[in-house]
């Protein structure tokens, strides 16, 4: 046998004696590389560990949180965080509030700070996407527990989860909130009351 029949049969015995095992797609991954470089007696190895492709629910998340720590400090709210779209045409809107209402230099705070961090952390990989920051309007949406305490007295539409009295869209004042419990007004004299928790969507009615 020779030089190069040797090399070869021995090469094979090392592959049926060290055979990859399989690995989640999570899990590091550590591919052997052939090289002309000398090694010693044991074949070179890298490792690598995949990046985590996060899911659109977990993306807005994410989002959210770096808007908060960004517009929190200033006083500003962030009311909601939309990811809309696909591919070139995605848009990233970002809804802010505050007591006084929100200013231009409120918009393009948010829009450049928290801009540069998601481009840093590369959160929204892949195509470009187009970031629109705007106060939430007149019907801003609802969302927790001191958005019904702060707006009470005023109106707003709500669907349920489950239906209440039969139904599950409903509209009125604000009348009340307490542990967790919202007072809606639908007429006057008439009152229902159902948990937070069961609110799917809610917003600000406007009266024009």
């Amino acid at each position: 046998m020779n030089a190069l029949a040797m090399f070869t049969s021995s090469l094979w015995r090392f592959f049926d004696l060290h055979r990859p095992t399989v690995l989640t797609p999570s899990a590091p991954s550590c591919i052997m590389k052939l090289s002309n470089e000398a090694v010693g007696e044991s074949p070179l190895f890298y490792c690598y560990k995949p990046m985590p492709v996060l899911g659109k629910e977990e993306t807005v998340a994410k989002i959210t949180e770096i808007a908060q720590r960004v517009g929190e400090p200033e006083g500003l709210e962030i009311v909601d965080v939309q990811l809309l779209g696909a591919g070139r045409g995605r848009v990233l809107r970002i809804f802010i509030d505050r007591p006084e209402g929100v200013s231009h230099a409120d918009c393009e705070f948010i829009s450049h700070q928290v801009g540069t961090i998601l481009d840093v952390e590369d959160v929204i990989p892949g195509d470009s996407y187009t970031l629109e920051v705007s106060s939430p309007g007149l019907e801003r949406k609802l969302h927790k527990a001191k958005d019904f305490e702060r707006f009470l007295g005023q109106k707003a539409k709500i669907v349920l989860r489950e239906p209440v009295e039969n139904q599950r869209r409903w509209e009125g004042k604000l009348a009340g909130f307490s542990d967790g419990i919202v007072t809606l007004e639908p007429s006057a004299g008439k009152i229902v009351r159902f948990p937070l928790t069961q609110v799917e969507k809610a917003n600000l009615k406007f009266e024009w």
